[in-house]
């Protein structure tokens, strides 16, 4: 999955609508379950690792002052990331540069499946518990509501979530960096929204990683966030951020979201009424998944 940016307050296409379709998707064919591979960029330009921080930083700089004179300019706004970001330097090879293949929505709905109470099992959402013994790191809460446009909650929403473990590293062949694997802690865990769209998960505060894009890059800390409706052809996938990071200004995924606003509604808000005594911090973040406030997720198709 390619690897973009999101946060607190983040919305998605609305419910019952077809979603994003993962880069290189079919569009109307089911969505891949979700990966845990990280932004290890193995299609990054070939002088990726010549890059310097510096270089990137100015280069995402130029960017938004050039935006930010545009829209006094009365040039649109822009609240989702650009494709070919040039700070980003795999984003040319990691979206369609076609116009994708489409299939009959109906037909593919015949097979996939509808989730409902009884497929997703009451712990599931905690992914402290998943393995043999307590995972190493920081143990957080994260919740949340789901909801539309107008505030209204978005029941029964499958939520899933993916992220690396406290070092950074995520249980996958792929991420290879020096960081520990952690023999309890998997990265992976699914709920169901409740009847006021309420979604709540237990894991481990993830940490930052390496990834490939240039020379000393680093992501922010985040987690992997999907949503489908009733059928798998209904998806969005964004990403949720924690605040306070030093590595948002330095992170050209998280920065090609050229609108501030629209960047801060991916970061989640520290709330002391959902951390626990002795046990966990707690985080907000709500999903709006239409209107002007909506939370970004993956396009679905050429439009941002």
């Amino acid at each position: 999955m390619t690897e973009r940016v999101p946060a607190s307050g983040a919305t998605a296409a609305p419910a019952g609508l077809p979603a994003a379709a993962p880069v290189g998707a079919t569009a109307g064919a089911p969505a891949a379950a979700p990966a845990t591979a990280p932004d290890a960029a193995p299609d990054a330009a070939p002088d990726a690792a010549a890059d310097t921080q510096a270089q990137l930083s100015a280069e995402i700089e130029a960017a938004h002052r050039a935006y930010e004179e545009g829209l006094a300019q009365g040039a649109p706004q822009e609240l989702g990331p650009r494709r070919d970001w040039p700070p980003y330097r795999s984003s040319l090879l990691r979206h369609p540069t076609k116009d994708l293949h489409h299939a009959d929505p109906e037909t593919i709905e015949l097979f996939a499946p509808v989730f409902g109470e009884r497929d997703i099992g009451a712990l599931e959402s905690d992914l402290t518990v998943q393995r043999g013994g307590e995972p190493i790191g920081e143990r957080i809460v994260v919740r949340g509501r789901v909801v539309d446009g107008q505030g209204r909650p978005v029941r029964r929403q499958l939520v899933e979530v993916w992220q690396a473990n406290a070092a950074g590293r995520y249980v996958h062949k792929r991420d290879q960096h020096p960081a520990p694997i952690d023999p309890n802690f998997t990265g992976i865990g699914r709920a169901l929204t409740d009847d006021d769209g309420w979604y709540r998960f237990q894991t481990i505060k993830p940490g930052p990683y390496p990834w490939k894009n240039h020379f000393n890059a680093w992501r922010p800390a985040h987690i992997h966030f999907s949503l489908f409706g009733t059928e798998l052809t209904q998806r969005v996938v964004t990403q949720m951020y924690f605040p306070g990071d030093p590595l948002f200004a330095l992170d050209p995924i998280y920065q090609s979201i050229q609108d501030p606003r629209a960047r801060e509604l991916l970061i989640a808000t520290y709330d002391h009424d959902l951390s626990q005594h002795e046990w966990a911090t707690g985080y907000r973040w709500d999903i709006v998944l239409s209107g002007s406030h909506r939370t970004w997720t993956e396009p679905e198709d050429g439009d941002e």
